[in-house]
């Protein structure tokens, strides 16, 4: 009889320590047609420009994107972005080019965030995440390190 009245009350602190209007997104696998709503020609402002993103629908495994910032009606830096199905999750791997596509990574160097959570709205990799905002906005956050070592947050608003 004690242990079920502890097993009563354990219940109840966890029924009422939630608050009333709390939803736990339900996680989705990690398959690429559970973001295939990052697909689209996308277009926003960072970095005191003009910023494109163009992702392709999911195909042959993977998604691929690229990415260029415009400044003063030149173009500062692109990237090259690819999405992958890598042993039953995904990973976002890129690399960068300065406007006359010389590398910033070496010959066979990647930047990789891997796969952290995916739900219905938001696509969660370690220092870059994408939220759906509607069906023509997304907003992309992007973890920078600065020189002093600290990171910074960027928030990319992207409508298409």
């Amino acid at each position: 009889m004690k242990v079920y009245i502890v097993i009563t009350l354990i219940m109840m602190t966890s029924l009422f320590s939630l608050p009333c209007n709390a939803q736990v997104e339900k996680t989705l696998e990690p398959k690429l047609k559970n973001i295939s709503w990052i697909a689209g020609n996308w277009k926003g402002e960072a970095f005191g420009g003009q910023t494109e993103e163009n992702w392709s629908e999911p195909s042959g495994g993977s998604m691929m994107a690229t990415f260029k910032l415009i400044n003063d009606g030149k173009v500062s830096f692109y990237e090259t972005e690819i999405i992958r199905e890598v042993e039953n999750t995904l990973i976002l791997q890129l690399k960068h080019f300065n406007n006359d596509l010389k590398g910033w990574e070496t010959k066979d160097e990647t930047v990789d965030f891997p796969l952290k959570e995916i739900t219905k709205n938001k696509v969660i990799f370690e220092g870059m995440s994408f939220e759906k905002v509607g069906d023509n906005e997304m907003n992309v956050y992007v973890d920078i390190k600065q020189k002093n070592g600290s990171i910074e947050t960027v928030k990319f608003n992207y409508t298409k």
